[in-house]
């Protein structure tokens, strides 16, 4: 069994603005390797992080320096001249798969609540390109998009959740799942389960967490359901991000191999080798 990691931040200055994250100032491709070997990890795909303004440099250098083991959600500027192009040719650099934002306030929001986005739907989904998005209160919108660009493959992030943005634990956290489960009637929407055991309150394996996981899985299926850990704001080791999927009773066989890493791979277009 392969196993990809759907999320990970790398950064080389600043702390993380998101304080669910490890108030280091780097988190760099050697330490990632380094624990991923440990953990048995093949792959992660790179997200870089806001708060440092070369982290995409750094996860092209990552790309560059160990082939196979990483690849990239970018976020390129969604307005302003090109916007739209840049989109489109995503794919054209070497180790970029799709793009990535968080709508949960600020500019990116507003663009999202007032259509201003639909060029670059249009952009990405003639372009093969596809998003990934943090996007809590506006699964709504989402669906509505899916709807109009059935072409344009869209993954909802940490389980429909806020991340690291709030302080809220296992029910508490997970008020949203009707809703979440209310897309999977899309085939264009997947999810990743990423970030799970931050959501707890509970220690290993965290079963709260764990059974909504079970239910993404069930609604989904293994096609559209992503294990990933967001590790640098996990509570608990890569490798205990890992068994707490694999030992699931329910998640077996195809399944399995699939949840953990050929499914996020055949979405998002990663042929690692």
């Amino acid at each position: 069994m392969t196993i990809v990691d759907a999320q990970i931040h790398l950064w080389g200055q600043g702390l993380p603005s998101n304080m669910a994250h490890r108030q280091v100032t780097s988190f760099l491709a050697p330490e990632a390797i380094a624990m991923m070997d440990e953990a048995d990890v093949a792959g992660a795909v790179i997200h870089p992080p806001p708060w440092d303004p070369t982290s995409e440099a750094l996860a092209l250098q990552a790309v560059s320096d160990y082939p196979g083991r990483f690849s990239i959600m970018a976020s390129p500027p969604l307005e302003g001249p090109g916007a739209a192009d840049r989109v489109r040719d995503l794919r054209k650099t070497p180790g970029m798969l799709g793009i990535r934002y968080t709508f949960l306030a600020g500019r990116e929001r507003e663009l999202l609540s007032s259509g201003e986005l639909d060029q670059i739907w249009v952009a990405a989904e003639e372009g093969g390109v596809p998003v990934s998005a943090l996007c809590t209160d506006t699964l709504a919108t989402f669906a509505k998009i899916a709807e109009k660009h059935p072409g344009l493959k869209i993954t909802i992030d940490h389980l429909g959740g806020r991340g690291g943005n709030t302080t809220l634990k296992d029910h508490a956290a997970m008020t949203h799942m009707p809703e979440l489960l209310a897309l999977a009637r899309y085939p264009n929407i997947a999810v990743k389960a990423t970030g799970a055991p931050g959501y707890s309150a509970e220690g290993y394996p965290f079963p709260i967490m764990l059974d909504y996981v079970r239910q993404v899985f069930e609604t989904f299926g293994p096609e559209r359901t992503f294990w990933g850990t967001d590790i640098t704001k996990m509570p608990c080791s890569w490798t205990e991000c890992i068994d707490m999927f694999t030992a699931a009773p329910w998640l077996k066989g195809d399944d399995k191999r699939l949840v953990m890493g050929d499914a996020i791979c055949d979405w998002w277009g990663w042929e690692r080798t």
